[in-house]
């Protein structure tokens, strides 16, 4: 996986990679054993706020920012004090734009964007439900439907974040590319909200 992590931070370009790295947290995932209790506009403001601009979040784009200004990608913004502060600039407003269309999808449609960890045992079923509540996601009412302000936001922001970025970048073709490629880390994420609270667990309990 840390591989796979490295290749894409290459592959793709400033706004992608650092977006995927303040992606929401794993402790916003849910236990469906819990139940799941419908969430009204305030909660889905405070999940999405929390997911572009949590102190996890922002140190989270400090660092990745550092990382492009010292591959030097995307080359045009230089590697000063100055290009650092436009990966991160770039950085901050991808995840603003796309965790506000995010909200106002799931607002207006009725959508629940936290993933719901699985019931069932096994890893590759678990896998597949990582899968299916990427693509899906639950209704306020109860029942899944497409995931539209996952879809809708990820296409969304790769295509008006390429506004204000370098104009070989700006294209329909990269646009596509970076909406998929966030989909990829968005399924990764969900991954890892599935499989790591038994990981942390084991740990903890390993500990003397």
């Amino acid at each position: 996986m840390a591989t796979l992590f490295a290749g894409t931070m290459f592959a793709q370009d400033t706004a992608i990679v650092q977006d995927a790295l303040v992606a929401p947290a794993a402790s916003i995932a849910q236990d469906a054993r819990q139940g799941m209790v419908p969430m009204g506009w305030e909660g889905k403001l405070r999940f999405h706020a929390k997911s572009a601009y949590s102190p996890a979040a922002l140190a989270r784009a400090a660092v990745s920012s550092a990382y492009l200004l010292g591959i030097d990608s995307p080359p045009e913004w230089g590697q000063d004090a100055q290009g650092y502060g436009q990966r991160l600039g770039s950085t901050l407003a991808h995840s603003g734009v796309r965790n506000l269309i995010g909200f106002s999808l799931d607002s207006a449609l009725h959508q629940d964007p936290r993933y719901y960890r699985s019931t069932d045992r096994g890893v590759w079923r678990r896998a597949i439900h990582a899968f299916r509540g990427t693509i899906l996601t639950h209704k306020d009412s109860g029942g899944e439907t497409l995931s539209t302000w996952r879809l809708g936001s990820a296409y969304g922001a790769a295509f008006i974040s390429n506004e204000w970025r370098p104009d070989r970048g700006n294209t329909l073709a990269q646009g596509f590319s970076k909406g998929s490629t966030q989909l990829g880390i968005d399924l990764l994420a969900n991954v890892g909200r599935e499989f790591w609270p038994d990981v942390k667990g084991k740990l903890l309990r390993r500990k003397p």
